[in-house]
């Protein structure tokens, strides 16, 4: 019997996704052990995402012990893994994604963006959706909210914020489906590279064995093609959670892959977008992607975030 030991965050968002994949494991005959880790991103809640700056904010300590043999996979949203990994690790499989939409949610049960009154404050800790609220509805104010999903509803309970954009496919699994009062359309509110999906990350000298027994219990193919798409265009961009770019790849009916992204300024007044198919390479698809958003225009809007930090 194969044994992993499986590294996660101590998140119960985190444990949630740890546990989803130690019991596929499971089921297919392995013994799976979880450790639990606080990364650099858990403990520093003072400071807005952006403002710390820092590559592999909720990825470092993981990867260290993937480094060191402490364990033999690491779990992470896949939206929290940066762009370009070191050479020594590799990310071995891609879950089926979940709805990557993003979402309001609210204790008002008649709280609409679009409805919403001059100044009300809206609560994220994403640049993407802040440029994006900005964009579309400059009459809101956006807020800094960090902590875990539970401590994030704690604040919008005592008043802090009247609604709170997040993920869907967080709100889904940790089961506050009844706080979502809209579902924002992936058309508008493109979402961030790799959201709504687990990615699987290991050491490059992890066993053959192991590899491919967690390849073949772990991996959605189609879903690794998006992605593989995905963080090809976000590394071209060399982006990370500072930068406002937003990236979603999917297959269609003639198994074609579909992409639509881009970028947006800090302010949310500009805003570059470029939808593409192909059948080739999703790598090489990718980086064409970026460099067509670059040539758009894309550069202008990222060296102007670059030159502010």
């Amino acid at each position: 019997m194969l044994h992993f030991k499986l590294g996660t965050r101590s998140s119960p968002l985190a444990l949630w996704q740890a546990n989803f994949v130690a019991d596929k494991l499971q089921k297919a005959g392995a013994k799976v052990e979880l450790i639990q880790y606080e990364t650099m991103g858990d403990k520093i809640l003072h400071q807005g995402l952006a403002e710390i700056g820092s590559k592999g904010l909720f990825t470092e300590e993981l990867e260290q012990d993937l480094r060191d043999r402490k364990t033999d996979l690491a779990v992470h949203s896949a939206k929290d893994v940066q762009s370009v990994l070191d050479i020594d690790l590799e990310l071995l499989a891609f879950s089926e994604r979940e709805l990557a939409n993003d979402v309001v949610i609210s204790f008002d049960k008649n709280v609409r963006l679009s409805l919403l009154g001059e100044n009300e404050i809206i609560g994220t800790s994403s640049t993407r959706r802040k440029s994006f609220l900005k964009h579309y509805f400059p009459h809101l104010v956006t807020a800094e909210v960090r902590g875990n999903l539970q401590t994030r509803i704690k604040k919008l309970e005592n008043g802090q914020y009247k609604a709170i954009l997040l993920a869907y496919a967080g709100v889904h699994r940790a089961g506050f489906d009844d706080l979502i009062v809209e579902k924002l359309p992936l058309q508008q509110f493109i979402p961030a590279v790799g959201q709504g999906c687990i990615a699987i990350e290991t050491h490059k000298a992890l066993t053959q064995e192991k590899k491919d027994f967690l390849k073949k219990h772990l991996n959605h193919l189609s879903t690794s093609i998006c992605l593989e798409t995905e963080r090809s265009f976000l590394a071209t961009l060399e982006g990370g959670c500072s930068i406002p770019i937003f990236g979603y790849a999917q297959i269609n009916q003639n198994n074609e892959i579909t992409f639509e992204g881009g970028i947006i300024s800090l302010d949310g007044k500009k805003m570059i977008k470029i939808e593409e198919k192909s059948t080739e390479n999703p790598m090489v698809f990718g980086k064409k992607l970026a460099e067509k958003l670059l040539n758009a225009g894309g550069d202008e809007i990222l060296e102007a975030i670059k030159n502010k930090k």
